[in-house]
């Protein structure tokens, strides 16, 4: 799974389509969308019309949380829009009714099983949540999907899914982030960047995944330009404490 990707949500249309073109165009090798987002007949043209085969691409799509109970339909739906025979990451997208929903984990097993989704996991669930589907089911899930930037940090919440073998994915990392922090402007200057590319930077030298969305060209572009450099120790400790503060 790479740990750059493209998010898609609130791409809509043919600037969905162009978007992920474009991405795929300039490198990325991870797409996410949902059953929600409305868009994965765009995805999926986009897949089929680049010319990266689609055995390169790390696509993820994800379960609305009122399609408990139909997991089967909803996800075969999902394939057909992306025009292939399998995701690579299938995700529950909010737990249903504010439930962790075992039950629900257990087509995600039996489906992932038949090869429908080559790993399965979840998105906008808490430790204590994630602990129940495994320990009713069996299996953990690969992915947990969470609202994640410098200001969300918290060391004991990415220890704990570390712990437990499942992998931390973030979303919405420019959102959440107050890009005019000093201490993101003196890094960026540090390293010839913008605070935006520190940020992403900083996901992916803590081996958290990160999905920033953008539909405009330039933006798509910078956003995957953040290979050439990375944070020095004091420097991720500096960002880090940015989550210190949050509540403050």
């Amino acid at each position: 799974m790479p740990l750059l990707g493209l998010g898609t949500w609130q791409s809509e249309g043919d600037d969905a389509y162009r978007a992920v073109r474009h991405a795929l165009d300039v490198g990325y090798r991870h797409v996410d969308t949902a059953t929600g987002y409305g868009n994965e007949a765009q995805v999926g043209r986009a897949l089929a019309d680049s010319s990266v085969d689609r055995a390169d691409v790390f696509v993820t799509t994800k379960l609305p949380p009122d399609a408990a109970g139909r997991e089967r339909e909803t996800l075969e739906a999902s394939l057909r829009d992306l025009g292939t025979d399998h995701v690579d990451l299938w995700l529950i997208h909010w737990p249903p009714a504010g439930e962790a929903s075992p039950w629900v984990w257990e087509r995600f097993v039996e489906l992932r099983n038949e090869g429908k989704a080559r790993s399965i996991g979840v998105s906008n669930y808490s430790v204590e949540q994630v602990d129940v589907i495994s320990e009713q089911v069996g299996e953990a899930p690969a992915v947990d999907q969470i609202p994640w930037s410098p200001a969300d940090y918290d060391h004991r919440l990415a220890h704990e899914l570390a712990q437990r073998g499942v992998v931390l994915e973030g979303y919405s990392p420019f959102k959440r982030t107050d890009l005019d922090a000093p201490v993101l402007a003196e890094v960026a200057a540090a390293h010839g960047v913008t605070p935006a590319q520190v940020v992403l930077r900083w996901h992916l030298d803590h081996g958290f995944v990160v999905i920033p969305k953008s539909v405009t060209p330039s933006r798509i572009e910078a956003n995957f330009q953040v290979t050439g450099f990375s944070l020095a120790a004091d420097e991720l400790a500096a960002i880090d404490a940015l989550g210190h503060r949050r509540g403050a």
